[in-house]
């Protein structure tokens, strides 16, 4: 069930342990060139940011602590850290994606280990 996408825009649906959910703006890094970049160079992000394919991060040079979730390929939740800048995040054996969003705002969404996410309206070369 591999997923490919292209960089851009879309919305994340993160399904809560309540059967609610929540839906938020995310950016789309599918490109090597993306993902390198990542959210460097940024003070602040709105919703989240999605890094495909990816099995772990670094926050070097970063101007933010930032949340990170590790997806596997069906986008469940395997793992979410807290990364303060300079730190190296380990891969993650069965990650396929990573989520990244501003310190504090996953546990807001109640993205936890075991939860699943869906990414729709993906509009490519808006990143």
């Amino acid at each position: 069930m591999g997923r490919r996408w292209r960089d851009g825009r879309g919305k994340l649906v993160v399904q809560r342990a309540d059967g609610t959910s929540v839906s938020l703006p995310l950016e789309i890094a599918a490109s090597y060139r993306a993902r390198t970049k990542g959210l460097l160079g940024r003070d602040s992000v709105d919703g989240a940011m999605l890094l495909s394919p990816a099995s772990g991060v670094h926050t070097f040079r970063m101007r933010m602590a930032i949340d990170v979730a590790y997806l596997d390929r069906r986008l469940r939740v395997i793992a979410v850290h807290t990364m303060k800048p300079g730190r190296l995040g380990l891969p993650r054996l069965r990650s396929r994606h990573v989520l990244e969003a501003e310190a504090g705002a996953m546990a807001g969404w109640g993205l936890v280990a075991g939860a699943s996410v869906r990414v729709e309206g993906v509009v490519s070369g808006a990143a």
